[in-house]
């Protein structure tokens, strides 16, 4: 049984995953839309295609397995090739947040440790497994971006916990 203190973790979790993640959406835009959508040969090849995975990663565990909005994998605007500029950037990532939010402002102890399926992912797992599934993905992704910048010679945000705890 997963207490309160557990949800309240995860609500931290997500509030720092949103911070730092919009400290490199910024950090990104701040470069120019030229400069965003350049093939820096990681991943997700741009770093706007790698912040638009991160924000898929979200959606995809966050609103549709957790709360079973399967309609959001037909919205428009949610892959790299149709985010065309740094204000569709910030609309999909406004509306991803919108729905994370609304997860995170009801959470319950039964919620997160009930079991969740998502139909790539084998196996069997808990919704706090998926926070912490986001969370892990989302810093493995933040480190090919912080390589790229640092091959651009421009100084990454700051990522660490204690520097940026909500």
């Amino acid at each position: 049984m997963a207490p309160m203190g557990e949800v309240r973790s995860a609500q931290r979790l997500v509030a720092y995953n949103r911070t730092v993640f919009e400290k490199f959406e910024r950090a990104v835009s701040r470069r120019g839309w030229k400069e965003a959508s350049a093939n820096r040969e990681i991943g997700h090849l741009s770093l706007k295609n790698t912040l638009v995975h991160i924000l898929n990663v979200h959606e995809a565990w966050l609103i549709a397995v957790a709360q079973g909005r399967w309609e959001i994998f037909d919205a428009p605007g949610r892959q790299p090739d149709e985010v065309r500029s740094l204000a569709d950037l910030r609309r999909y990532r406004a509306r991803v947040w919108e729905g994370v939010d609304r997860l995170m402002a009801t959470l319950t102890p039964a919620q997160l440790r009930s079991r969740v399926k998502a139909p790539w992912m084998p196996g069997e797992y808990t919704l706090e497994d998926a926070v912490y599934q986001v969370s892990f993905e989302q810093a493995h992704h933040l480190g090919e971006i912080i390589g790229a910048l640092w091959q651009a010679d421009w100084r990454p945000p700051e990522m660490t916990w204690i520097r940026n705890l909500p």
